[in-house]
């Protein structure tokens, strides 16, 4: 082989690990205020998502918000005081369902927070306002519903498959329908900044034990997405191990049921369309016992080598 060749195979190769690094850069970041299913109420589901490089930040849910701004300071992802991160840096929440465990961090932090939009569907948001923000559980920080409305939150509607502007970001979020014990109902956001992509989906059973097609609209939604590496990333719950019975999942996702979940998926995708995809697993439920066995059953039964990550409250990381 001549010095040219090898200068000419060096040059490709060396053009093409740097177009390949360009592809991959990240294109979210992502801060976990809280990542368990219960009982720590300082751990609830609330994840902050931006595009990189900014602090224009949205809350995917709001179960856990303090602790979980004084978790990311201490790691130094934040630093400026918690004050500042909840008043400046999250420009908005996307609320899945209205149970407690996803919501109870915005309404106890309200007084303390800054005017912004409360992203959901109607039916969230109708029980948001009669069981919450009512002005007898709670004052009635919003701009709408019963009792002395103060209007610090605008309660925004989300149609589902609808994309709706983040006001105050970049990002635009569409929303899609989930099952969380038939009939109620959770929300999966895509959340969208210029061509990349995350998904974040509230808690949600399988479509095989909710008698539902709702993950299945999801998935056939999504997969040219997939196909076309423009989705960055799945937050999705796991919340009990593969030995809960059926009748007692809740409206909630398994090791199991998540994988053949995640097979139909990459059948619409295409062949290993997977390798290597990020999955954010959420919503793990204690005790520790249940968690180290969800996590040991994803890793066992991961044959689609997927990149699993179990993150971490206050622990940033990039999509």
């Amino acid at each position: 082989m001549t010095f040219l060749n090898r200068f000419l195979i060096c040059f490709v190769l060396i053009s093409f690990n740097a177009f390949s690094q360009k592809e991959q850069k990240s294109a979210f970041q992502v801060v976990p205020l809280g990542v368990k299913g219960g009982i720590d109420e300082k751990n609830l589901s609330a994840y902050l998502i931006a595009p990189t490089n900014t602090k224009d930040y949205i809350c995917l849910d709001a179960g856990t918000l303090n602790s979980g701004i004084e978790k990311a300071i201490e790691n130094k992802v934040f630093k400026v005081s918690t004050s500042e991160v909840l008043r400046k840096y999250i420009k908005g929440y996307l609320i899945s369902h209205a149970h407690l465990d996803h919501v109870s961090g915005l309404i106890i932090n309200s007084p303390a927070d800054s005017s912004k939009t409360v992203y959901a569907t109607n039916k969230c948001i109708e029980m948001m306002e009669n069981h919450y923000f009512n002005d007898q559980t709670w004052v009635n920080f919003g701009d709408q519903g019963v009792g002395f409305p103060l209007k610090k939150y605008h309660f925004q509607t989300l149609n589902i498959a609808e994309e709706t502007p983040l006001t105050n970001t970049t990002m635009t979020v569409k929303a899609f329908s989930l099952s969380h014990v038939n009939p109620f109902e959770s929300t999966a956001f895509l959340v969208k900044n210029e061509n990349d992509y995350a998904l974040y989906l509230g808690d949600t059973g399988s479509d095989e034990v909710e008698k539902s097609n709702d993950l299945q609209t999801l998935w056939t939604a999504i997969a040219p997405l997939v196909k076309n590496k423009q989705l960055k990333g799945i937050f999705i719950e796991v919340s009990y191990p593969n030995e809960q019975p059926d009748k007692f999942l809740f409206g909630h996702l398994t090791p199991n049921y998540l994988m053949k979940e995640l097979h139909v998926l990459e059948t619409l995708a295409g062949k290993d369309s997977l390798k290597g995809f990020k999955i954010i697993i959420t919503h793990l439920k204690p005790p520790a016992k249940n968690i180290a066995k969800i996590k040991e059953q994803l890793k066992n039964q991961n044959d689609l080598g997927l990149k699993i990550i179990f993150p971490e409250q206050g622990k940033s990381f990039e999509l």
